[in-house]
């Protein structure tokens, strides 16, 4: 059988995201099928300039087929068409607009998915929101998987989408909260699909002494790990923190990790450590005493997952409701809507080690149950099978 994953950017310098969710599903399901991947030669996620020159490389394994994006997208004109579809009456081609300002902009994939439809078993789409998904699936739906990766934001909510959910054959939903979004948006209950998520590998052997000390970590700290930006909740989190230091002179830091859209207070307990590599990732998780999620939006949190590998209780955005979710699920972490309870949970925090780790071993339990590798692959060969068995 042979399954091609169609993702809008892949590649081992591509960290995070569904761009590194779709590249470890594909990698892992490379045991079982035979795998290609269709993409585009972008790189960076705001302009979609091409970056990659090779039409098609190998990466651990498998065959990358790469697209060229035609246009690059413009910061203004999109932000105008985005405004317009959010706020103001309109017609189902300005949200068609939208999707095409959005990008990537590829028609050479589209037309290679139909010109080659009869060379795949199955199309496994990531992220619904961009062009290569919604005309993949148009083109291909009796052949589609889809993997929503959807925030509950504006634009799930956009026509041209509640459409989109009515086509695949199935869905692969990251959350228990984001199939019952966009089952309520879509009505769609009636198609094949699974809460699975994705698998996450921890390393056999973790220290965190050498990184400390490289870094000039002496103290215990909050750790954040992610984009730094206002959609993940990063400026209130700064905010919230230096609002805490100052009602309660507690001495703990907060430690920051990943690549930044926004200004970094200068303050002594606040540390920016910059992109790390998943080595040093592991090992500021092994020392903190608690990660810090402020995100509004997720489909799912990998490095929550992560965390709770490493028996380390979350702290999260309780107006995100993935995270508030899956924090109540497996009674893992604590969460917050306003300063008041931040401050209040933070506290309480800080102050009880027992707490810290019963949240930490229940997290270590809920990651063990859902997020192996082995209940992973064991899911996405379900849903295949089934499909499989539709089929004949």
């Amino acid at each position: 059988m042979k399954i091609a994953f169609v993702v809008q950017r892949y590649g081992l310098e591509i960290n995070g995201g569904a761009e590194l969710h779709c590249r470890w599903i594909a990698e892992h399901m490379k045991r079982y099928y035979e795998v290609e991947v269709l993409t585009t030669k972008a790189y960076d996620y705001i302009t979609w300039e091409n970056y990659y020159l090779d039409d098609t490389e190998e990466i651990n394994g498998i065959l990358v087929r790469r697209f060229p994006v035609v246009r690059p997208r413009n910061p203004v004109r999109f932000g105008r068409i985005q405004d317009y579809v959010f706020h103001r009456e309109h017609k189902i081609g300005d949200e068609l607009k939208w999707l095409e300002e959005e990008g990537p902009l590829v028609p050479d994939l589209i037309h290679y998915i139909d010109q080659h439809r009869a060379d795949y078993d199955f199309f496994i789409f990531f992220s619904y929101r961009y062009y290569h998904s919604y005309w993949g699936i148009h083109t291909v739906p009796e052949k589609s998987i889809l993997v929503p990766t959807a925030e509950h934001d504006p634009v799930v909510y956009l026509r041209i989408f509640r459409e989109l959910f009515r086509l695949p054959r199935a869905f692969i939903y990251n959350s228990v909260e984001e199939r019952e979004m966009i089952q309520r948006v879509a009505h769609n209950s009636h198609i094949l699909g699974d809460v699975v998520g994705v698998g996450i590998e921890i390393p056999s052997a973790i220290s965190s002494e050498t990184f400390l000390e490289e870094r000039g970590i002496k103290d215990d700290y909050l750790l954040y790990i992610g984009r730094i930006d206002e959609n993940k909740g990063c400026d209130k989190l700064f905010r919230y923190f230096l609002k805490f230091k100052e009602r309660t002179n507690h001495p703990i830091k907060l430690v920051l990790v990943g690549s930044t859209k926004l200004t970094i207070p200068h303050h002594p307990d606040i540390k920016y450590l910059g992109f790390v590599s998943e080595e040093e990732k592991f090992a500021a998780l092994k020392g903190t005493i608690l990660l810090v999620m402020p995100s509004f939006y997720e489909s799912l949190s990998m490095v929550t997952l992560e965390a709770w590998a490493l028996e380390k209780p979350v702290l999260a955005n309780a107006q995100c409701e993935v995270l508030r979710g899956q924090c109540q699920r497996s009674q893992g972490g604590l969460y917050y809507e306003n300063y008041e309870e931040f401050e209040e949970a933070l506290s309480l925090l800080l102050q009880d080690e027992k707490l810290r780790a019963v949240l930490g071993r229940n997290g270590r339990q809920y990651f063990l149950n859902n997020y192996t590798w082995e209940v992973i692959e064991k899911k996405y060969i379900k849903i295949i099978n089934q499909l499989t068995e539709e089929k004949s």
